[in-house]
């Protein structure tokens, strides 16, 4: 197997690398010492580096010039994002999580920094708008950037010392820095390469991003082992708040998307408001000391989350909407193990 094919295949199986590398973080952090764990703190840095700076090579953050010719799926979803998901986000750590501001942090960042490049690639296969995903993907990152500290502000309690100006200049070395590193980069490649050849690039980029996720996965856990495993139980419940917000978020975006747009515009809302950057969402939060250990979590279990929730959806406008059934009709199939 090539180092190319081992990342690729790395990117194609990210869900069951992530389970593997969240159950030896935990385990391992159980039995490490204060030596090692420095060890792992000082690895942070550039580990986030090898995660965010192959994905901003394949975000091409240009794609915001075209935000008048999809005016309106980009303004929908910036309004889904910003206005209604954080506020789902802080019903349901209010519900779920009164007693653990940890977890309701990490729930916080999972809902305020959206789209991911899983956003294009579902809209692509749902036969949804490809265009206009990709300038929501642009816009709504960049205005994630600028707005989740003032966010975070107001939703994270006073008593976790949460500095926004410090986040800011978090954002700016683990975001904006390898986002201004990836356009130059992108563009260097598109010289050299060609748009058919960075296109080839694209897959083996994804796949070393991804090795930073199983890395950076395994850091934090192993970091925050004791904290996580305080009460196994609270931990494990943090799965049901999370289907939660996915499932809340999915629908609001549907019915948002069947009500103003057509099927190709629809769908690209429904994977711009749905998808969330659990890559940048982790990175902030390992790199941020003063937030809680506990946040990783949250971050953490949304891999696992995400790619189920784009199939079935994919599966939905293919097998339910295009054949024209109700969503009874096509539950009434599956039960009768009839074909759509």
């Amino acid at each position: 197997m090539t180092v190319r094919s081992g990342l690729v295949a790395l990117k194609e199986n990210l869900v069951y690398v992530v389970v593997a590398s969240l159950i030896v973080g935990l385990t391992t952090g159980q039995f490490i010492g204060a030596s090692t764990r420095g060890l792992l703190r000082a690895s942070v840095v550039p580990i986030l580096f090898v995660m965010i700076y192959p994905m901003m090579i394949n975000v091409d953050v240009r794609e915001v010039v075209g935000i008048r010719d999809h005016a309106g799926p980009v303004l929908a979803s910036l309004a889904v994002n910003f206005l209604v998901t954080p506020v789902l986000a802080l019903g349901l750590a209010r519900l779920f999580f009164a007693g653990d501001v940890g977890y309701a942090v990490g729930l916080y960042f999972v809902a305020l920094v959206p789209t991911s490049g899983m956003t294009a690639a579902w809209t692509g296969l749902a036969d949804g708008d490809l265009e206009a995903a990709l300038v929501a993907m642009a816009v709504n990152l960049l205005v994630a950037v600028a707005v989740l500290p003032a966010y975070l502000s107001v939703l994270i309690p006073g008593s976790v010392g949460f500095e926004p100006t410090r986040l800011y200049r978090q954002l700016a070395q683990v975001v904006v820095v390898p986002m201004l590193a990836g356009a130059v980069t992108r563009r260097l490649l598109h010289r050299r390469y060609g748009a058919d050849g960075f296109r080839r690039l694209k897959p083996a980029l994804g796949g070393v991003s991804s090795l930073g996720v199983t890395l950076i996965v395994f850091v934090a856990t192993a970091m925050r082992s004791t904290a996580i495993l305080a009460d196994p139980v609270a931990s494990l419940s943090v799965i049901v708040p999370l289907v939660g917000f996915y499932a809340g978020t999915l629908a609001v975006g549907a019915v948002v998307g069947r009500v103003l747009f057509d099927h190709a515009r629809g769908t690209a809302l429904v994977y711009a408001t749905s998808m969330r950057n659990l890559s940048i969402a982790l990175a902030v939060v390992v790199a941020a000391d003063e937030l809680p250990p506990a946040a990783v979590l949250p971050i953490a279990l949304g891999y696992l989350l995400q790619p189920p929730l784009g199939a079935v959806y994919v599966h939905y406008r293919r097998d339910v909407i295009g054949e024209g059934l109700t969503l009874r009709e096509a539950v009434q199939r599956l039960v009768r193990g009839e074909s759509a």
